[in-house]
């Protein structure tokens, strides 16, 4: 039995490590268009997994925030 290295997940998003090491994430399904409007993007880059996890979690927020009417 082999270890294997675990990769980084977010769930219900697409990670990416590129060949600079930079972390790329992007959702696996569009948001709504209320949320888009309201400046949730469906694709974030950051320098760490931590960074880009907190990117994430922000645009979900955001997404989240328009879809219940919630006004910044």
């Amino acid at each position: 039995m082999h270890d294997t290295p675990t990769r980084p997940v977010i769930p219900g998003w697409r990670l990416l490590i590129s060949d600079t090491g930079r972390f790329w994430a992007f959702r696996n399904h569009l948001f709504p268009r209320v949320a888009v409007r309201a400046g949730a993007q469906s694709a974030v880059d950051a320098d760490t997994f931590d960074e880009v996890q907190e990117a994430v979690a922000e645009q979900e927020r955001t997404a989240r925030d328009a879809v219940a009417g919630v006004t910044p």
